[in-house]
């Protein structure tokens, strides 16, 4: 200051200039504070608040470890800047179920508001990261908070070498620390000592060990070399030599740090034992020189001598490795360190003839990691027509593990070099077994498999005999592959003769003429077997086929018999995706989570419609910029969701996204389907007599808890009293939607899942006639079970006589023909009053003249005849007798006596 000049620092001491560094982390270094609060931001209870004491960061040596729990670890520096300046630090993020910000916050405790606040995840190893700080207060903070609710642990965030400039114009140089060393004058930072050396605080070089002793990179001190032991070295095979052999070699693991000159300590086993070369992976010939070579395209083999595909087959190109001699050139291995997560120039795995295994590590707790790659691949042409099944190809490995303590395998995948994202884990030891991943995207990819050893921080090899052993890895339709056997091909007639080309989407190939045929309707093609009409699959009841026979899909409507009826669903006003939160959940600290349930009960014609994502490390990446794994369509998906009010952050946390149902297996009112059940006890009895229909489905995603994927029932139940979308619940028994695990079961109540309305539904009520009109009505029955279909008919008006006027006709034709009878009874009576009086007159005459006259002889009556007098009846008759006799006969002429002389 006296001078007003700047002196550079002398040999082993450093200084930042303007500015100050934190690169030792045995404790907590002065002016840092780390707190711990539970995420919920309300109605904390002191309870949880004291659950999370504990989660802070915590420093361990070289580096500050995160928290690995659901709450909120902050780690806070303030400083006071004299001029703007940075802050730089190195990170290592390797778990997405992690959220990891920095931020800073200024004099009016306004936070920088910009993308730099949400790290990005770690693609291998230590990252750098610089954010530019203004002049005056800065208050830095480093906060984290994992989002793993479910038993899986997250792997903490580490953060090492913070460095802040700016802070003022230093005075004084800093010492290297120990293990570093400085042999220069105006250094701004130490060199860490090499391995097998050491160096104490603020030195200008590092210091040899002792023959006896040994050192890691950048140590303070020696340590005393062990006796070697079988733990200690590793044996390799070398390369085929021109007689078809090779050699098993015995290697020292590096670094070396056992002593072969103590009591009791192994040498290393004698080298160069010769053996046969195992054969060539299959696809692969052998040379002149004993290497393997792959086989041109169109030729395929066994892993000896190359074979053209026969006419009318081409060759089902992959990677098929079996044999162990070399480590394939699309392969390579490598050791990422436990302790610093760095990598090393080491070999993690060895080839062993039959297997692949993991060698010794420098520590126990180091990852031993083997990585495939793959450029791309080479679906079938079926299968690059079909946008809804994903199954691009698939890599199929045959492993077993071998641990004492608590060992763990990893299997990863990546894409177009992003970030390694583990697909599944092993934990202790496996019996040996395969395993089956499918690849639904066609890019460059990565296949990763680690082994740790053990979690334990204590360096050493304790348990290198706990190995993990890789058998075969085979992985279809691979770009640029090779052919272990040809399958049939569709043939296309040519100049040159007949060529092998692709069917049509749909289309199956016969093996006898080469010629492609449609599947049937209602079937779908299993694409990557195209042979035969036996590749066409029948769909599930209720589903029919897409035009390309690629997936089987219902169409929301649904057709079924019963005893009286046939009962037509349309199930459209239930087609849009719909969201279900099961009850809240609680971890241990108390953080509040839900189970997030997404539905499409049909999709769009087999496209599958629900979307759940992870947000965790995106929450600050635009739409549409999510790469890969970050989200999951299917019919029906999972995820777990923080809310917002628990989280602080605008958008709610969605993490671990999980397909419960990618494939419609079935529509039927049974309970049963395919395997999958749908018991009628989870829910509440339906009490309508309609019966529920049941949507079956199962998922693509194979796990060891589900060896036969997940499945998914929804029960779609008739309720008049809930009109669309209805409402959706989970079996009361089991809150999460599932009773074991692999099983979901939801039931959908709505009015959209009553039959369509036909005429069994409705009744017609007939008025009475009412003034020359009658009214046919018609009405619902009660209650109204159906929902649509056809409309109830319009009201029925017809022209109808009452019964008044036909009883005024009745009366008045009764009435007229009773006078008609009355009048001509009388007339009758008259007449026939008449005529008897006329008779009687005339018999009464006739008997006078016979007093008069005498008796005369009889001249009229002939001999022989009688005398016949007619008999007058004066007895009185009926008047209807009278009118009979009148009718029937006249009355008989009289015989009249005459004097003879007359």
């Amino acid at each position: 200051m006296k001078d007003q000049s700047c002196k550079p620092c002398a040999e082993g001491r450093y200084s930042l200039g303007t500015g100050i560094r934190f690169d030792e982390w045995d404790e907590l270094p002065h002016g840092f504070a780390s707190l711990s609060t539970n995420m919920e931001l309300e109605d904390s209870t002191t309870e949880s608040m004291e659950n999370c004491t504990a989660s802070k960061w915590v420093p361990l040596g070289d580096y500050i470890s995160s928290n690995t729990d659901e709450c909120t670890a902050t780690l806070m520096y303030a400083v006071n800047l004299k001029q703007s300046g940075t802050v730089s630090f190195e990170y290592y993020y390797p778990d997405s179920s992690i959220i990891f910000e920095f931020f800073v916050q200024n004099d009016q405790c306004q936070p920088n508001v910009d993308d730099s606040r949400w790290i990005k995840t770690t693609e291998k190893g230590w990252e750098f990261h610089s954010v530019e700080l203004n002049r005056g207060n800065n208050v830095l903070y480093w906060r984290t908070t994992a989002f793993s609710v479910w038993s899986k642990v997250s792997k903490p965030v580490l953060v090492r070498n913070i460095a802040i400039t700016g802070v003022a114009y230093t005075s004084e140089c800093f010492p290297c620390k120990p293990g570093t060393y400085a042999d220069k004058q105006g250094s701004s930072s130490c060199e860490l000592c090499p391995a097998n050396s050491y160096s104490n605080k603020g030195e200008t070089s590092c210091h040899q060990c002792d023959p006896d002793k040994y050192s890691e990179k950048g140590s303070s001190s020696c340590k005393v070399r062990p006796a070697c032991t079988d733990k200690d070295y590793f044996y390799t095979h070398t390369a085929c030599d021109g007689n078809g052999e090779t050699q098993l070699m015995y290697k020292w693991a590096q670094p070396k740090i056992c002593s072969e000159d103590l009591e009791g300590a192994v040498k290393l086993p004698a080298s160069g034992v010769k053996t046969r070369c195992p054969p060539c992976n299959p696809g692969f010939f052998k040379t002149n020189n004993s290497s393997c070579e792959p086989c041109p395209y169109g030729s395929y083999s066994n892993g000896s001598d190359c074979s053209h595909c026969p006419a009318g087959t081409e060759p089902a190109v992959g990677f098929e490795y079996k044999w162990w001699n070399m480590l394939p050139s699309n392969m390579e291995t490598t050791v990422l360190s436990g302790i610093n997560f760095e990598y090393k120039g080491m070999t993690g795995w060895e080839v062993a003839g039959d297997h692949i295994y993991t060698a010794v590590g420098a520590s126990d707790n180091d990852f031993m990691i083997l990585t495939l790659l793959v450029p791309g691949f080479r679906p079938p042409q079926s299968v690059m027509a079909d946008t809804e099944n994903k199954e691009v190809a698939r890599i199929t490995f045959v492993f077993e593990t071998i641990c004492s303590v608590n060992c763990e395998l990893y299997f990863m995948v990546g894409v177009n070099s992003r970030t390694n994202t583990p697909v599944e884990t092993w934990k202790g030891s496996k019996g040996k077994q395969s395993y089956t991943y499918i690849i639904e995207k066609n890019a460059t990819m990565s296949f990763t498999w680690a082994f740790q050893r053990t979690t334990f921080h204590e360096t050493g090899r304790k348990y290198t005999n706990d190995v993990a052993k890789i058998y075969s890895i085979n992985v279809t339709n691979v770009m640029d592959g090779v052919a272990s056997y040809c399958c049939p091909c569709a043939l296309e007639a040519s100049d040159m003769g007949s060529s092998c080309t692709s069917c049509p989407a749909g289309y199956y190939i016969d093996r006898n003429s080469g010629t492609c045929h449609s599947c049937p309707p209602n079937t779908i093609l299993k694409a990557h077997q195209p042979y035969g009409i036996q590749a066409c699959m029948p769909c599930g009841p209720g589903t029919k086929s897409n035009k390309i026979h690629s997936l089987c899909y219902n169409d929301c409507t649904f057709s079924v018999s019963t005893p009286t009826r046939v009962l037509d669903y349309n199930f459209l006003a239930l087609a849009n995706t719909v969201s279900l939160a099961g009850g809240p959940s609680f971890t241990s600290k108390g953080l509040k989570y839900f189970h997030h349930f997404t539905l499409s009960l049909c999709g769009n014609q087999g496209k599958k419609m629900s979307v759940c994502a992870d947000n965790v490390t995106d929450l600050r990446i635009p739409e549409g910029e999510s790469g890969f794994s970050k989200s999951i369509t299917a019919y029906v998906c999972q995820a777990v969701i923080i809310p917002p009010e628990v989280t602080g952050y605008k958008a709610g946390v969605s993490s671990q996204p999980v397909s419960l149902a990618d494939r419609l297996i079935g529509v039927t009112t049974d309970m049963t389907l395919d395997g999958l059940s749908s018991p009628a006890e989870l829910f509440h009895p339906e009490s309508l007599g309609i019966p529920d229909v049941i949507f079956f489905y199962r998922s693509n995603d194979v796990t060891q808890s589900c060896s036969s994927g997940r499945s998914t029932t929804i029960r779609v139940r008739c309720s008049p009293l809930k009109p669309a979308p209805g409402s959706l619940s989970l079996p009361s028994a089991c809150s999460d939607g599932t009773c074991d695990g692999c099983n979901f079961h939801f039931l959908w109540e709505s009015l959209a899942a009553c039959p369509l309305c036909s005429p069994a539904d409705y009744h017609a009520i007939v008025s009475s006639c009412v003034a020359g009109i009658q009214k046919t009505t018609y009405v619902w029955r009660e209650p109204k079970l159906c929902a649509g279909g056809i409309s109830l008919p319009e009201q029925r008006v017809t022209i109808c006589k009452t019964i008044d006027f036909w009883l005024k006709v009745g009366i008045s034709a009764g009435t007229c023909a009773a006078i008609l009878l009355t009048v001509l009874t009388c007339y009758f009576w008259k007449k026939n009053q008449k005529l008897e009086y006329k008779y009687s007159k005339l018999v009464m005459n006739t008997a006078l003249k016979d007093c008069d006259l005498p008796a005369a002889d009889s001249c009229a009556i002939m001999e022989g005849e009688d005398v016949e007098d007619d008999l007058i009846f004066t007895s009185k008759k009926s008047i209807f007798g009278k009118i009979k006799s009148f009718t029937s006969k006249q009355p008989a002429p009289v015989p009249v006596s005459l004097p003879e002389d007359s």
